[in-house]
């Protein structure tokens, strides 16, 4: 907050100076155009008094000796005083004093060129006094008098300006250098405080990062701590998973075996109350292992509910080995190490695709594999996701409607997203997390399975350094994306295992 401050401060100060500094500027050239403007002037008025004194010397000249080429130098100089006055009072119009003392001053000379004119013309024969003439008039004397006077006060005048505008120029002047030299000042303090603060804040942002670092390494050594203590959790659940389901194996298999026994004790049993319930009947004819008894009443009802019985047993014993089974799968899965290498994605999917290929035509589906992107990953692995959604895919199509499943893939940002898209049955929204979950199916439980292959996948996918997520509707179709990174960082290959 302090650092915007202080450069809000500066940038003012700094707009302040430079405004300040063009209007001095400014002034400053109108103080000096002044100045010319004076000096001209005063020049000005020195030539029309030059130019008069000229016309004047010139006329003498003429007057005594009467030679052509003072006349002309006369002449000449009448024209100059005519068009000097003219530029005089150009240069003296924006002073209302000057104004009216070029106006007398335009009257003075008028009247002594009109004297001029008078004294040139010849003298008649035998004049003698009429050369002295132009010095002895007193008229002359007077206008000259008058000229001379108001080319003074017209300099007075020029002087006062002189002066008044050289104080302004001088004060425009100091004040500049005072703006300029305070801005400068102020400019070095707020640089030098900048500085100060850059430096603490840069001492600040040293500790901080110092802090960071010695909090990064504390939690760096906690995350390495709690993940080798959930590879261990993790390793033991898994070894306890693999001893219990291998060890519930020989108490089913003796489930197993007794309910064969018992099944084949079935037929004997049964033969026997047979037997019994017809004593003093006809005889009976020959019955085999494979005859069933004929029974009447109860004992019918009795045997079919012992058969019955005895297929619910055979039935959950089944169901059971396929769990333990499935269960066995997934903790040898979990203790493999991956191994990522370059993969081909397309044909990779397309030889799954082809020992899919009997299911598929049977289920008249058509299989499009659009180009893949090769990634660097753990081959096994891919070819397990692959293999269970699209055989999902086939498995789940709509009865009667053939069947389109598309895989196609991209390259966004380091990763490759992966799509399995297919127009089947579709899953309701609400199931779209159930179907994850391990030994949980989601619809109809019309096709086999024990509700392991899509928790395997996703296992898979997220030990692949990968997402997976579903899009699906039901009567619409899924899409299952996978996105997995393209370089599969080999120093976290087995982090989740």
């Amino acid at each position: 907050m302090g650092q915007i401050l202080l450069l809000t401060v500066g940038l003012v100060v700094l707009v302040a100076i430079g405004a300040s500094s063009v209007i001095l500027v400014n002034r400053t050239r109108g103080d000096s155009a002044g100045l010319v403007h004076t000096v001209e002037v005063e020049k000005q008025i020195n030539t029309v008094l030059l130019e008069i004194r000229r016309a004047e010397s010139s006329a003498r000249g003429y007057l005594l000796s009467r030679a052509p080429e003072f006349r002309t130098d006369h002449e000449e100089a009448v024209a100059a005083i005519l068009s000097d006055l003219d530029r005089l009072g150009q240069l003296t119009a924006d002073n209302r004093v000057q104004v009216e003392n070029f106006g007398s001053l335009r009257t003075a000379v008028t009247a002594r060129l009109g004297q001029f004119v008078r004294d040139m013309r010849p003298p008649k024969p035998g004049d003698k006094a009429g050369a002295p003439t132009l010095s002895r008039d007193p008229v002359v004397a007077q206008t000259i008098a008058a000229i001379q006077n108001l080319a003074d006060a017209m300099h007075a005048e020029e002087q006062r300006l002189l002066a008044l505008r050289t104080a302004t120029a001088d004060r425009n002047q100091h004040l500049a250098s005072l703006v300029t030299i305070s801005g400068s000042a102020f400019v070095i303090a707020l640089a030098a405080i900048a500085i100060r603060l850059v430096r603490r804040s840069a001492h600040a942002r040293g500790e901080a990062e110092a802090r960071l670092r010695e909090n990064n390494l504390n939690l760096e050594a906690t995350v390495d701590a709690r993940t080798a203590d959930l590879r261990e959790v993790n390793d033991e659940i898994q070894r306890f998973a693999y001893i219990v389901s291998h060890d519930l194996r020989s108490p089913l298999v003796n489930i197993m075996g007794f309910t064969s026994e018992l099944e084949e004790l079935r037929a004997d049993i049964f033969r026997r109350i047979a037997s019994l319930a017809n004593a003093g009947a006809p005889p009976l004819p020959t019955l085999t292992d494979e005859t069933e008894p004929e029974l009447k009443g109860t004992d019918k009802q009795l045997s079919q509910d012992f058969a019955e019985a005895l297929g619910f047993i055979k039935s959950s014993i089944s169901k059971m080995d396929r769990l333990i089974g499935a269960i066995l799968i997934l903790t040898r899965e979990g203790q493999r190490e991956f191994k990522p290498v370059p993969i081909n994605t397309t044909e990779l999917v397309e030889n799954i695709v082809r020992t899919l290929a009997h299911q598929a035509a049977e289920a008249q589906a058509e299989i499009q594999i659009e180009l893949l992107p090769q990634i660097v990953s753990d081959r096994l692995g891919l070819e397990q996701i692959f293999s269970n959604l699209i055989d999902n895919a086939i498995k789940y199509l709509k009865p009667g409607v053939p069947g389109e499943i598309t895989v196609r893939g991209r390259k966004k940002l380091g990763f490759a997203i992966l799509e399995v898209a297919d127009n089947g049955r579709g899953i309701d929204p609400k199931d779209h997390q159930r179907i994850f979950d391990l030994f949980r199916r989601a619809g109809s439980q019309d096709r086999p399975g024990q509700g392991i292959g899509l928790a395997h996948v996703r296992a898979l996918v997220r030990r692949l350094g990968g997402t997976m997520s579903v899009a699906s509707e039901l009567d619409e179709g899924s899409t299952f994306t996978i996105t997995l990174p393209i370089n599969w960082d080999i120093a976290n290959r087995n982090a989740d295992k």
